[in-house]
């Protein structure tokens, strides 16, 4: 009680204290007057109570908005390409990038109010890393081609959340420090054991982010590193010079007997033309089989840039002739493929039949069995090595262990594994049973029905499977004119493979170019 007030009367002050709270009663004390301390473990102590720290957290929540939303549009570009999104290269590099910024962003929401020295560190371990990615890109001018302004954003967009989450780590924990100075006296430096988790495992998820951006980093200096190596023809601008297409062309326009020569273009299966086809086509001039041959990357495969989803064969065969024809190349052509190239030159020989002189498949797809390109699960499988190829857990590994080099990556035995070609099979699974079928069908009733066909098909793949065998006799009938049917007995896939299957091709391709 009052001792200077009227007798009978009660402090007004007194009567609050005994009075029952209510939602008017203050419940932390004045800033300026206060003088109890509250607990370390009061729920009141927190950095939420500093406008900064709710302002700090509302923005965080509105750049994780941000970058969910971009990581969602570059998930979709993978699928079908929306106008201004096109890159060159591997368009999972940019989604890498993306999926950083949209896990850091995450953690920092999750973890928000427990800051910690361990996940500041590491996340300016990411920074570090990212901004060293975004000057790779812009200084190589192939890495820069390839990624254009949307990989390079990506990544800067990465490089900039990372610097934002360890600045907003660093302001929780300033009002950390503030409010427990102004509630509990002194500063806490112990932790519950609640907070102890929250910060083991805010750790544990940037340690990984971390170590996912140093792997990026790897396969970007490898691919900076791979710039290098030329390639063997030219690069040629396509689809309204929106990337390019490599073509490669060897030997003599003219025939030995003064005309214009016939040029073998080349159409790589499952693999580059590079991977296997070039050596042979080079040994077929020198044996003097063939006297000028062509080949070119379809987009995606090789020294070919990646061409906007979705791909069709009917685009693809409208790319390659575009190709040649920048090239100045304007045939007659015999064409010569082995897989699923063969389903590309048929589209490509039904649009340009008085050129082509004759169709030479080796082990050829057949658009019936185009279901098992573009099965669902082989999709999914490709989409996710796709996700994590900007990793390069291969090919770094390749490089550093099994001495794999930029011809291995580009080109040969460790092409697949560039993300560039993944993306390249993808495009192919998803429209493979669809628009790719319908180009492959539609292309065979307008196929010239003089054209000689040669069909050299592999024995050990009719053997393991009865409905291959059948769909490899129907492509003897594409045409009223079959030179031959030949099956290379223990000849995988690739029969070009083995000394048997490379004899019989260079026959049966000797023989149809002098026809």
């Amino acid at each position: 009680m009052n001792k200077n007030a009227a007798p009978g009367r009660v402090d007004e002050e007194d009567e609050d204290h005994r009075r029952p709270p209510d939602e008017l009663t203050r419940l932390l004390p004045n800033r300026l007057d206060s003088t109890p301390y509250l607990s370390a473990d009061d729920p009141a102590v927190s950095p939420y109570n500093l406008w900064s720290v709710r302002v700090v957290r509302l923005a965080t929540v509105v750049l994780t908005c941000l970058t969910f939303a971009f990581w969602v549009l570059l998930l979709v570009s993978l699928f079908m390409t929306p106008p201004g999104l096109h890159v060159r290269g591997s368009p999972f590099f940019a989604f890498g990038y993306a999926s950083v910024a949209f896990m850091t962003l995450l953690v920092e929401l999750a973890f928000f109010a427990v800051p910690s020295r361990s996940a500041r560190m590491l996340t300016v371990a990411s920074a570090v890393l990212l901004l060293a990615d975004t000057i790779i890109i812009l200084a190589v001018n192939k890495t820069r081609h390839e990624e254009l302004w949307v990989g390079v954003a990506a990544a800067l967009w990465a490089t900039l959340m990372a610097i934002w989450a360890v600045a907003a780590d660093r302001t929780v924990q300033w009002g950390k420090r503030e409010e427990e100075e102004r509630l509990t006296g002194r500063p806490e430096t112990r932790r519950t054991l609640l907070e102890w988790s929250e910060v083991l495992l805010s750790s544990i998820a940037l340690a990984i982010v971390t170590f996912a951006v140093f792997l990026i980093t790897c396969t970007l200096i490898l691919r900076a590193f791979d710039a290098h190596l030329a390639p063997p023809g030219g690069r040629y601008w396509v689809d309204d010079d929106k990337y390019q297409i490599h073509v490669y062309c060897h030997g003599n326009k003219t025939a030995p007997d003064g005309g214009k020569a016939t040029t073998v273009l080349f159409e790589g299966g499952e693999d580059p033309v590079e991977f296997g086809l070039w050596q042979f086509a080079d040994n077929a001039i020198r044996n003097g089989s063939i006297n000028r041959y062509c080949f070119a990357d379809r987009p995606g495969m090789a020294w070919s840039d990646t061409a906007p989803s979705p791909l069709s064969v009917s685009t693809a065969s409208d790319i390659l002739g575009e190709a040649l024809s920048r090239a100045g190349e304007e045939g007659p052509w015999l064409l010569v493929s082995a897989g699923v190239g063969s389903l590309y030159s048929r589209v490509f020989s039904s649009r340009h039949r008085e050129q082509v002189k004759g169709l030479l498949m080796i082990d050829p797809m057949h658009e019936d069995l185009l279901s098992r390109v573009g099965s669902p699960g082989r999709g999914f499988r490709l989409w996710f090595q796709g996700a994590i190829s900007p990793l390069g857990l291969q090919r770094n590994l390749g490089a550093l262990i099994r001495g794999r080099n930029a011809a291995d990556r580009i080109w040969g035995r460790a092409s697949y594994q560039s993300g560039s070609t993944i993306f390249a099979k993808l495009q192919e699974s998803l429209v493979g049973n669809s628009l790719s079928k319908r180009d492959v069908i539609a292309s065979r009733t307008i196929q010239d029905k003089n054209t000689p066909v040669v069909v050299i098909s592999s024995g050990e793949q009719i053997r393991r499977d009865r409905e291959w065998q059948d769909k490899q006799r129907d492509l003897t009938h594409l045409t009223n004119n079959l030179e031959d049917w030949d099956i290379v007995k223990d000849a995988p896939h690739r029969v070009w493979d083995t000394l048997r299957g490379r004899d019989m091709i260079e026959r049966r391709l000797k023989k149809l170019a002098r026809l």
